[in-house]
């Protein structure tokens, strides 16, 4: 490169560096494809359902009266549900979320199995806005409130 001039080094520089970026965001896209993991509501899986074995995510709210556990004791089977009354049969093998009980939200991580069940590897549970934790609830607003403000003492 001593043999051209000043400006057109630079501008092999920038070519070079432009070739390397784009070859490197190519590159991190191509190896990511397979990672990438599709939301999906009931009434999309449904409609449009993914390649048996993909996988993607489920979320919508537990069917009241689907929650069931099997025989083996370990494996629970359950209906998620949306608005517009679509269901999904969720199979999971697995300690269960805290929070997870029928009619709240959950998020499935899994695929669908080629008998249209979804098998689901993880369980995220959703909680509305007005979630309590289980030591809050026996006490008054009053109460948690204080116990709050005495926790948060030691951070100021």
């Amino acid at each position: 490169m001593s043999g051209l001039k000043a400006k057109h080094q630079r501008l092999v520089l920038i070519v070079i560096a432009l070739v390397v970026l784009i070859s490197a965001g190519l590159l991190a896209a191509w190896s990511l494809r397979n990672q990438a993991s599709y939301f999906y509501l009931p009434d999309q899986l449904l409609e449009n359902p993914p390649e048996t074995g993909q996988p993607v995510r489920l979320g919508g709210m537990v069917a009241a009266g689907s929650l069931q556990t099997l025989p083996d004791g370990v494996t629970i089977s359950f209906a998620v549900t949306d608005q517009k009354e679509a269901r999904v049969p969720v199979r999971y093998s697995g300690i269960l979320p805290d929070l997870f009980v029928e009619g709240s939200g959950v998020v499935a991580e899994g695929s669908l199995s080629a008998d249209g069940t979804f098998i689901a590897t993880n369980l995220l549970a959703k909680h509305d806005e007005n979630y309590v934790p289980r030591e809050l609830q026996e006490m008054s607003e009053h109460q948690a409130a204080k116990m709050a403000e005495e926790t948060t003492v030691g951070l100021k």
